[in-house]
This record gives C-alpha cells, sequence and structure tokens, in this order.
C-alpha cells in the first residue's frame, strides 16, 4: 500500500496541519518533503528503478513523472528530463547555500522535491533531479 492509499485524501493536502503532514509521512519524508531536506546521494530507494509505470507524490498522490522520462545522470539521485505535465509541479527560486537552483514542488500539496537543472538529455535538457523519499513508483501493472 502506498503513503497516499493509507488515509483519506479528502482534504486539500495544503491544508493539512503540521501534526496531520506527521501523521502522514515517515521522519525522513517529512524532512524532505515539508522542510526542503535532502537525502543522501546514492542511498534512494528508487534511484535503479525501471519498472514502467508513474511516479507519484509521496505526500498527496499526484501523479509526478513517467517511468519512460527517467535516465540514469550518474548524480546519485533519481532524474527525469520532463515532468508528466506542465501543471504537475511548481518552479521556484533557490538562492540558499550560496547558489542560485530552482527547487521544484509537487503543484498539488507543495511538497519539497528537489532541483531542476539545464543539463540534461534531449528533448528537453533539463534534469529533474529527485529525492526518492519525495516519490512513490506505481507499476504499471499495479495502477
Amino acid at each position: 500500500m502506498t503513503t497516499f492509499e493509507s488515509d483519506s485524501r479528502t482534504t486539500d493536502p495544503q491544508a493539512l496541519s503540521d501534526a496531520q503532514w506527521r501523521e502522514r509521512l515517515s521522519n525522513e519524508q517529512y524532512e524532505v518533503l515539508r522542510q526542503g531536506g535532502t537525502e543522501r546521494p546514492w542511498t534512494g530507494e528508487l534511484l535503479n528503478e525501471k519498472r514502467p509505470g508513474v511516479f507519484v507524490c509521496a505526500g498527496c498522490g499526484t501523479e509526478l513523472f513517467t517511468a519512460d522520462s527517467k535516465y540514469d545522470s550518474g548524480c546519485g539521485w533519481p532524474s527525469f528530463y520532463e515532468a508528466i505535465n506542465d501543471g504537475a509541479i511548481v518552479e521556484l527560486e533557490d538562492d540558499s547555500l550560496g547558489m542560485r537552483r530552482i527547487e521544484i514542488r509537487c503543484a498539488a500539496c507543495d511538497g519539497h522535491l528537489g532541483h531542476v537543472f539545464p543539463d540534461g538529455p534531449p528533448p528537453t535538457g533539463l534534469r529533474y533531479c529527485v529525492n526518492s523519499l519525495s516519490l512513490e513508483h506505481v507499476a504499471a501493472d499495479e495502477a
């Protein structure tokens, strides 16, 4: 069972209280999705996931990426060259850590996913570098 199937999603995810998020997510997922944390490179469960399907937000179940857009970037985190659709992800300027980056968040629940960089493969030239903890994989044969 995925995280988002384990409880009712009748509440607007952006209206959830901090206590509700803490109940819904593991401690590690909470740190990434709600506090903007980053898992250590090469440790994520989905780094080597290759089965067909979709990658959904671990916080709210919104579809974010297809398995077809996933590739091995060598960066230590799951990487994708495009989002599933234009409305799935919100991009924000991130000037933390003394550098300028573009943070990506789930448009539905505002959960931190990772960052997007302009060094990806064709056809987009983008690399969505995403924390495994912010995603869940739904295999095509399970959908």
